[in-house]
């Protein structure tokens, strides 16, 4: 979540470097580069200058990417794409929708809890959902309900668990705090009349958990009605797949729900058993990885056998290599933070989404993570050079 707040506000962040911050004395001359995940402790002037000298080539290509924000997300075969942003906080919205982005593919809420002892009240989400929502101006956006647990707790609000990312979290907390969850609906409801407002469910195993949800949505706009207050009737309601058991059985929600999106993050970390909190294990957290794309593969299929639109809204989208194998993979509708808006949509500009087919095929057949990115990577090379790596 730290790493996820840090992008959202263009800070230059590493995690995993175990007992690095333990050898600083304070006072030393350092860089910090988020791009390879290293830290340089008293650099030389010959590596300072190097820096520099990178952070001004690095210039150049923002402004250049800034002059596609504006331009339409289409491949060099003509292959649409749809890209939305991230947003974490209602100030960053604006600044989302300049950058490019064709509305929200997912707000986080979860940062009207974190900190604080007490839940935030139907009129305080109200005013954070409406404010996001009329900065898009009638564009999609998804706005996914409290995905509190694991590593986002509110202060002294819950329990310590011995394993919080298998625990009580997100909509298994919701489902069991029915006052707290129809709070929420109510205000999402109430915003909806101010644009084109759509809810996501998080980290759902079952559609048993999605008829649940919609149940708690009925009793929410019974409550609203009785008190006179307008709201939004209809509003679409997805989930995001983000454990095996929902990429798996995908099939079985598509009855029930209005759109899928792929939560890559905890897929990943899901599939593999491997904790991404956890420094020791930061190079297994591979999102490349066959399996991972597999289950990737097979949720865009079982979305467009329903007519259902898949989206992926992990952090995985933001990087160039995988978001050229999110195309390959078949999916359509990207979401990234906001300031990767451009990056992406460049990167969209610059392929072949049938060369991406190709090598996303490879990839899924391949033995390893590491063989599956060597394929990826070198046809995406082949395209757009250097900036496929940066």
């Amino acid at each position: 979540q730290v790493a996820i707040l840090a992008r959202s506000l263009h800070l230059p962040a590493v995690v995993g470097l175990r007992n690095a911050a333990g050898s600083l004395a304070g006072g030393e001359r350092a860089i910090l580069d988020g791009t390879s995940g290293t830290l340089s402790v008293n650099p030389s002037d010959v590596e300072v200058e190097q820096y520099r000298e990178r952070a001004r080539q690095e210039e150049v290509i923002e402004a250049e990417l800034r002059r596609v924000a504006d331009l339409e997300s289409v491949s060099v075969d003509g292959i649409r794409v749809t890209l939305r942003a991230n947003v974490d906080l209602p100030e960053e919205a604006e600044a989302a929708h300049h950058s490019g982005a064709e509305g929200v593919g997912l707000m986080r809420t979860e940062f009207l809890v974190m900190g604080r002892a007490t839940m935030p009240d139907e009129e305080e989400q109200y005013r954070a959902y409406r404010r996001v929502i009329e900065a898009f101006g009638g564009k999609p956006v998804v706005i996914r309900t409290f995905d509190i647990g694991g590593d986002k707790l509110p202060v002294g609000g819950f329990p310590t668990e011995p394993n919080p990312f298998l625990g009580w979290r997100a909509i298994r907390m919701c489902l069991d705090q029915p006052a707290i969850f129809r709070t929420q609906l109510r205000a999402l409801l109430r915003a909806g009349v101010h644009g084109d407002l759509r809810i996501m469910l998080p980290l759902v195993v079952s559609v048993a958990e999605v008829r649940q949800a919609r149940a708690l949505l009925a009793e929410a706009e019974e409550e609203l009605s009785a008190r006179g207050v307008e709201f939004k009737r209809g509003i679409p309601v997805g989930v995001m797949v983000e454990t095996p058991a929902a990429a798996v059985a995908a099939d079985t929600f598509t009855r029930d729900v209005a759109f899928l999106s792929i939560g890559t993050n905890d897929l990943v970390q899901y599939t593999l058993a491997v904790d991404r909190g956890n420094a020791n294990l930061a190079n297994r957290f591979t999102p490349l990885h066959p399996a991972v794309l597999r289950l990737i593969r097979r949720i865009v299929d079982m979305g467009e056998q329903a007519g259902l639109e898949v989206s992926v809204c992990g952090e995985m989208a933001s990087q160039p290599i995988m978001a050229y194998a999110l195309l390959g993979l078949g999916v359509r509708t990207l979401s990234v933070a906001p300031r990767s808006v451009p990056l992406v949509k460049r990167i969209v500009r610059s392929v072949s989404v049938r060369d991406a087919e190709v090598a996303a095929t490879a990839a899924l057949h391949a033995d390893t993570a590491a063989d599956a990115e060597h394929e990826l990577l070198r046809r995406l090379q082949e395209a757009i050079g250097d900036l496929a790596i940066h």
